[in-house]
Order: structure tokens, then sequence, then C-alpha cells
């Protein structure tokens, strides 16, 4: 087979020259109406016992959690946390999506949910839902230790003057700080659906996938961030750090509310309350008055959904939601969006976001998972994403300015881009993958290379899926 040759090397001077200035093209934004995305697996929808399962952990997903005395039962929350429902994060455009265009965060602050604590200058009510994070502890005097690295989730909030936190005090992070001194990055949830089939790939197909990819001309590489228990493929989060959809959802009950649960028994101090300090004060421990885990399994209950714990049926409900739907017509019409399909791997953006990494293996939880096209829109390896991106935070075997490729399924109906949400506009996002050391500069430059009509054309395609 003939390998394409990179547009790069065929790019007139002026066009390499003024690429940087060439992405004029409108980015025909969110799509509205209801395009069946959140839609359960149709294998789990004829199957009453599965669906049960699935409805069950949907509703759980939306339950808005108490430090204790909820008159729901739905108690664990804090002693910090950044969110108080699963679907604060996870609602667009439907159950299990991205952040709203509404942030739910920025009215917790001085309210029943956080009333002694103070909204972060970086929490807006129209920008995205974000989580922050230090890349580096502090010195004494203040500035950022770049000998000691941190990473770890700064929660938000706090139970702090909460009803039913009893006399739990403590501090929010210094997040005034963090930004005087350049020491704070973001992360914006991620869309969950078509996460099964993402889940069910074997590590097989994403190594001879990987083979594949490196067959370009377009200077890109990729490895993948593995577990450090087995060494396989870990395949979640920003930096794949998370190997299956039960962790996922364990380490999220208990970073973003600070719930304890069966993969994640104790709760969760700041990195620093924990790696310098001595970890919380006994007067925020157990607030709940219930014993640790918080989250466990209800053996006493009735029906087979109810027995599990919240972590489990989280779990069940994300890996039964079905890919989000793509669209043939919209925006723009069947012709430019089939032409910026076209764009899309002749400039080389198809050889991180592959349109099918693959095929799923057979499946034990249901059929709708097993021999499965996953079109989307990935690779699942991490590449280096130059200064530009970099938030100086390593996890796994994925260091500052690594990022698993993410799946581009859906990307019509959402609202921010980028591990950040630094930008609404798609045309902005593409130009933002440039960056000294990252291995898409040959690809922008392709974009910036393209007439305005490609350019649209392309765009067009971005928002179909």
């Amino acid at each position: 087979m003939t390998r394409r040759k990179s547009l790069v090397l065929q790019l007139p001077l002026a066009t390499l020259l003024f690429a940087g200035a060439a992405f004029a093209q409108t980015d025909p934004g969110v799509q509205g109406g209801n395009r069946g995305t959140g839609a359960v697996l149709s294998s789990v929808a004829s199957d009453p016992g599965l669906a049960a399962f699935f409805t069950d952990g949907q509703s759980r997903f939306q339950d808005v959690e108490s430090v204790s005395n909820s008159p729901t039962g739905n108690n664990g929350l804090g002693p910090r946390f950044n969110s108080v429902s699963c679907v604060s994060c996870h609602i667009q455009p439907n159950i299990g999506g991205t952040g709203a265009a509404v942030n739910p965060q920025f009215s917790f602050a001085g309210s029943s949910v956080a009333p002694k604590d103070t909204t972060p200058a970086f929490i807006t009510a129209n920008g995205p839902t974000r989580e922050a994070r230090f890349p580096f502890f502090f010195n004494a005097n203040g500035t950022p230790n770049l000998n000691a690295p941190n990473g770890g989730v700064e929660d938000l909030f706090t139970v702090s003057g909460r009803a039913d936190a009893g006399t739990c005090s403590i501090p929010q992070p210094s997040f005034a700080q963090a930004a005087a001194t350049n020491n704070l990055i973001f992360r914006i949830p991620l869309p969950l659906f078509g996460d099964g089939l993402i889940e069910n790939l074997d590590d097989s197909t994403l190594l001879n996938k990987r083979a594949a990819n490196l067959a370009n001309n377009f200077g890109i590489g990729g490895t993948f961030n593995r577990n450090g228990n087995d060494g396989t493929i870990t395949r979640f989060g920003w930096k794949a750090q998370n190997k299956s959809l039960h962790i996922f959802s364990g380490e999220a009950y208990n970073v973003e509310m600070g719930i304890s649960n069966l993969l994640f028994q104790n709760e969760k101090p700041l990195p620093g309350e924990d790696a310098l300090g001595r970890g919380l004060p006994a007067n925020c421990l157990n607030l709940g008055g219930d014993g640790y885990p918080e989250d466990s399994t209800n053996p006493d209950e009735t029906t087979n959904a109810a027995v599990l714990d919240d972590v489990t049926a989280f779990a069940n409900f994300m890996r039964m939601l079905a890919p989000p739907p793509a669209s043939a017509t919209t925006p723009g019409g069947s012709t430019s969006i089939n032409n910026g399909r076209a764009l899309f791997s002749a400039i080389g953006c198809a050889v991180c976001h592959n349109p099918t990494v693959g095929t799923t293996q057979p499946s034990n939880i249901t059929a709708g998972l097993g021999g499965a096209a996953v079109n989307a829109f990935s690779d699942i390896e991490l590449h280096h994403m130059g200064t530009g991106l970099n938030d100086n935070v390593s996890q796994g075997a994925a260091g500052g300015d690594q990022f698993r490729t993410a799946p581009l399924w859906g990307l019509g109906q959402r609202i921010f881009f980028m591990h950040d949400g630094r930008t609404t506009n798609l045309a902005a996002a593409i130009k933002s993958h440039a960056g000294n050391g990252s291995e898409a500069n040959n690809v922008v430059t392709n974009f910036g290379g393209l007439s305005a009509t490609q350019q649209q054309d392309l765009l067009n395609f971005l928002r179909s899926l």
C-alpha cells in the first residue's frame, strides 16, 4: 500500500508562514436536539434484568449526597468535595455526559451546601465544571517547590458550617496563592457514553492498532499508560490512568465527593494534609457515624440491583451506556460532512483520533458489548502535546505533557474543550494542539493550510459527531 505523503511537505512556504493566522472559519457550535445520546445499549434494553441494573445505576447517579441525616439515606459527603452529585459534572447533553453550560459549582459557596466557603475565582456561572490541582507543593515562602511534585486534586469545597457536619471546620486550599504563583491547573469532566466498549477492548487489539498508527509521516508516536499491578493497558481519565470503569467510579466517588467506598476505603485529605501533614482532624472523620466504608453493599435489600454498592451501580450504568450517535447531515449538509471526514484523515488527525480503534472481545455482561466496532475516534494512547498543554502533572506512566487521545464521538454536543476547558471554540481547540514538542504540530499546520471551505467542512464533520 502506498502511504500518503505528509501535506507539510507539499504546502507553499507562504502558507506555512501564515498558518497561524488561517483559523478563520466558524465553529458551528453545540448541536442541539436529541440525537439519542444517553441511551442504553439495545441488548440491555431488551433484557428486563439488565435494564433494572442500568436504571438503578442511572437513578443513583442523580442522587444528591449529604454528610448525614439525609431523608433519602444518601449520606457520606465530605469532608472535602467538588460536587454533591454525579450529574453535577456529567449532564451535557444527557445524563452521563460532560459539564453543563450553567456550572452548578458556582452556587455552592455561601449556601447550605458549603456555607463557610468562598467561590474560587476560576469557578464561574457559565464556565466549565472543574477540579483543581497544584502541580507542586509550596515552599515555606509560598513559592512552588519544583523539586516536590504534587498533582493531586485540591477539592474546592468543605463541609464546614453545614448543619449535618458537626464541629468539622477545615479551610479551603490556597487557590489565590496557587494562581498568583502559576501553580494551578484544571481538569474538566469527560463524557461516559460508549465507555463500556472501550473497557471491553483487549490489549492485543490496542497494540496492533498502535503498530499500524506508527506507520505515519506526520511525526506522531504514542504509547500506553499501564496498570502498576499487572502491567496491562489503562484507558480511562485524561491521562488514561484508570484501568476500569469500576476503578474510575470508586476514585471519583472518593475524590470528587469525599465518599469512602469498597475500592477507596478512607476519606481523602488534601495532598498537603496527607503527604506533609497528619491527615484530616479527628472531628472530621466518620461524620455520618456509620463507620467505613460509607458506601458498601446492601445485603438486606430485596431487589437484585438494590443489593449493590453505589460504586458498582455507577460502573454498571456507565458500561451499559450506548455510544453517542452521529448525524449524517447536520451541520452543513452531507457533502460538507463527507468532505470533512476525508480531510480529517488526509491532514493526519486520524493517526491519533482513529475513527475505529478496534472491535471488542466477547462480553460476559451483555451481547451488545461484544464484537462491536469502537468508533471512538481515539487510539487510547498517550501523546506528547508540548509546552502549550503541559500541566506538570504525572499520572502512572503519563508525564506532564502527555494526554490520552480524547475520544471524539459525541463531540458535536460538547460545550468545553481540552483537558482544562480553556475554550468553547472548536477551531481554537485544534490550534491549541500545537506547541513546542507537540506530536500534533504537523497536523495543526496542515489544518492551517487548508482553504476556507475545507476548514469549514472539517469543522462541520467534527460537529456532526
